[in-house]
């Protein structure tokens, strides 16, 4: 049962039900907090050393000193996938609960901790490829940082539902930065592009394996702007996440990528890529 499962909040393992969080967290009232997603597959956690230099940098960028050093974060949250299972920890830390509602930083407040395991799902249009729509890129400008503030990332997957998509690519002054909940790859005359790394875009921990396989697999692939004209002739486009892994698309704005299948360069880099998470367990 759902409300059984045993979370981490604040130094104790607990039924979820049990966890209770103040009105006053900061996360609660202004999405003060930083987050990571961490895979586990049959309790290995997947590149848990980048994962957490990602947390480290996303609470550096809010200002927020890290509660713990890495070898505690991974006692921390050891107890909590099961080995059996492909799982994802969901870890969160906010500012803490403060004695009152102000935009200034608090003193002297003691960060929340929370994590959870949940199931993988495999996702369901992985074998067909997926359709995508495009859209200006609201947010705001560190995207570079995992918090919890998603609004605006909720509001463009909302848009691509809406208009009959699964995933909203991202557009800022003509070039792609995003998905709404991933990074994009396209094949662009056999090369494999990915935007660079910047304030634009969140540093995604699959997205840097998916370079390190092409390269090790003598895969042609560079860090590249990509404009939306690029995009919508590439031969092929992808979208990554930690939970999702590798999702081709299929269908962009209503028109096919190439034949409307997923490519053969996907098909040979998603091999690549199961084989890799083989090889950690």
């Amino acid at each position: 049962m759902l409300e059984n499962k045993t979370v981490y909040l604040n130094g104790q393992y607990l039924p979820l039900n049990e966890a209770k969080i103040s009105v006053l967290d900061r996360g609660f009232l202004f999405g003060d907090g930083v987050y990571e997603v961490i895979p586990s597959y049959y309790g290995h956690l997947f590149h848990f050393q980048q994962h957490m230099e990602r947390l480290e940098n996303s609470l550096a960028a809010i200002r927020l000193a890290n509660p713990h050093p890495r070898g505690q974060w991974q006692e921390i949250l050891r107890p909590l996938p099961d080995a059996s299972q492909n799982q994802y920890i969901y870890l969160q830390i906010t500012r803490g609960v403060a004695t009152k509602r102000d935009h200034a930083f608090p003193e002297n407040t003691l960060p929340t901790v929370f994590a959870m395991c949940s199931n993988i799902v495999p996702f369901a249009g992985k074998e067909t490829g997926i359709k995508a729509v495009t859209m200006d890129d609201s947010r705001w400008k560190l995207c570079n940082a995992k918090t919890v503030t998603l609004l605006a990332n909720l509001l463009h997957r909302q848009e691509a539902l809406d208009r009959g998509g699964a995933e909203a690519i991202l557009v800022r002054d003509g070039y792609v930065t995003e998905g709404a909940a991933s990074n994009v790859f396209a094949v662009i005359d056999g090369i494999l592009v990915t935007p660079p790394k910047g304030h634009d875009i969140l540093p995604g921990i699959t997205r840097d394996v998916i370079l390190d396989i092409a390269q090790q697999n003598h895969m042609a692939c560079r860090e590249d702007a990509i404009s939306l004209a690029q995009l919508k002739s590439a031969d092929e486009i992808w979208v990554t996440s930690s939970t999702r892994e590798i999702i081709p698309v299929v269908e962009l704005d209503g028109q096919p990528i190439t034949d409307g299948k997923p490519g053969p360069v996907w098909q040979r880099m998603d091999q690549f890529f199961q084989a890799y998470k083989q090889s950690l367990s």
